[in-house]
């Protein structure tokens, strides 16, 4: 059973019937839900949990939809690994990677898309819709397919063409806008008062983002039913990074794990640095950017949820850093080289955040620390396509193999038959 029980506005507390708006009619805060946490304790355990499926949907009772209505395609419970390899070149004993690659669209919009879906089937829409910077569309495409739905998604007109195919192959109508996402975000704002669709991340904006809490829940669990010390997220509209906190909290409301300590720490892309901006000035207010970033999953200029972003930051102790396009690539490579995990550029983002906020000491070494990695490398291969070594090409000729080996190699040819590894 589900336990949300209403609508709440951020700002005024207000509270609205459970339905598919976003902003509070009087003072124009966003929703979000709010739950029977009364109700929960007792019935939400930590066995009934583990009883549950190897997806998101083992949090069923935490997630605001009734599950008749889910619509489950393996989305969730992904791996959390420990990552030693990483952590040395980074300057940490402690670091897990929260490996959300392996989605079944490879991005963490699977686990949003699974439960906007769900709640959007259970409202009673047959059109589910979405503005996007690539991985939503996918998400969105993917999960619509095994719904019967009709689908819409808006996307920028210079997206990535991994994303782009990876969303038209599962035949929807794909839009594309001559604009940033925050033009194609203004456009559906606008259509959404004129169709009668479900846009995960505008009219069903507060379900959508009930469904990144299950990244904080799957942590805690999969660290023996505790939460770690600090986390390293990267960030566009800033609502995964404060929803992942939100499910550490939830867990320990419930006593499930022990108070969190938890320090949050954003990660931003230089070109698209808001929320690490305004960080850095010591405010609460940002000021929106126009994107010119390579990592464009997360180049949103003006972050919906940025002033909560900011505000976890302030109430945990953590912090943000950013990290520039060369960078970036740099993160995806060394990330790839010690751990076996090919990201797209948000994941280098993460970790070329992680390794300034270590070097700078705003992370301890000794800091037990998650980085969570959203969204798989080959939807962004063109950023990394010019920095990958070239393949030998050889005939199949085994005396000039040897030679274009030790020119690689840049060592003498080893002698015809010599023997070696």
């Amino acid at each position: 059973m589900s336990f949300d029980r209403a609508l709440r506005c951020r700002e005024c507390g207000r509270e609205y019937p459970l339905a598919p708006v976003f902003s509070c009619e009087f003072c124009f805060g966003p929703l979000e839900v709010a739950y029977d946490y009364d109700a929960m304790r007792g019935r939400v355990t930590r066995e009934s949990i583990a009883a549950g499926p190897a997806t998101l949907w083992r949090y069923a009772d935490l997630l605001p939809c009734d599950p008749e209505y889910r619509v489950d395609i393996g989305t969730g419970f992904t791996p959390l690994q420990r990552a030693d390899r990483l952590a040395a070149a980074v300057g940490l004993r402690t670091l897990w990677l929260k490996n959300d690659t392996v989605n079944p669209t490879w991005s963490f919009k699977d686990r949003v898309v699974s439960v906007a879906i769900a709640r959007a089937r259970q409202f009673g829409f047959e059109v589910i819709a979405c503005a996007s910077t690539g991985n939503l569309a996918n998400a969105v495409c993917a999960h619509a397919a095994r719904a019967g739905m009709d689908v819409f998604v808006f996307i920028p007109d210079d997206l990535e063409h991994g994303k782009v195919v990876g969303s038209a192959v599962y035949h929807p109508t794909l839009v594309m806008v001559d604009g940033t996402y925050d033009d194609v975000n203004r456009l559906c704002t606008e259509v959404s008062q004129s169709y009668p669709w479900a846009f995960v991340n505008i009219n069903v904006r507060p379900y959508y983002a009930e469904g990144s809490r299950t990244l904080g829940f799957e942590v805690a669990e999969q660290l023996g039913w505790r939460a770690p010390e600090a986390c390293v997220v990267p960030m566009a509209s800033g609502s995964l990074f404060t929803k992942i906190h939100k499910g550490l909290t939830e867990f320990a409301a419930l006593g499930l794990i022990d108070e969190p300590g938890t320090r949050m720490f954003g990660a931003q892309a230089e070109g698209c640095s808001p929320i690490t901006t305004a960080h850095r000035a010591g405010t609460l207010n940002f000021v929106p950017q126009k994107p010119n970033t390579i990592a464009r999953s997360l180049a949103i200029g003006n972050p919906a949820d940025g002033y909560y972003a900011l505000k976890t930051m302030a109430e945990t102790e953590g912090g943000a850093e950013m990290a520039t396009d060369e960078e970036i690539v740099d993160g995806i490579r060394l990330l790839a080289e010690t751990e076996g995990i090919f990201a797209e550029t948000a994941g280098g983002v993460t970790v070329a955040c992680l390794r300034k906020l270590v070097a700078s000491g705003a992370i301890a070494p000794d800091e037990e620390t998650v980085a969570f990695i959203t969204g798989a490398g080959l939807k962004t291969v063109e950023a990394v396509a010019g920095r990958v070594a070239d393949p030998l090409r050889v005939p199949a000729r085994t005396e000039v193999f040897a030679e274009a080996l030790a020119e690689r190699r840049g060592q003498a040819a080893a002698p015809a038959g010599a023997g070696g590894r």
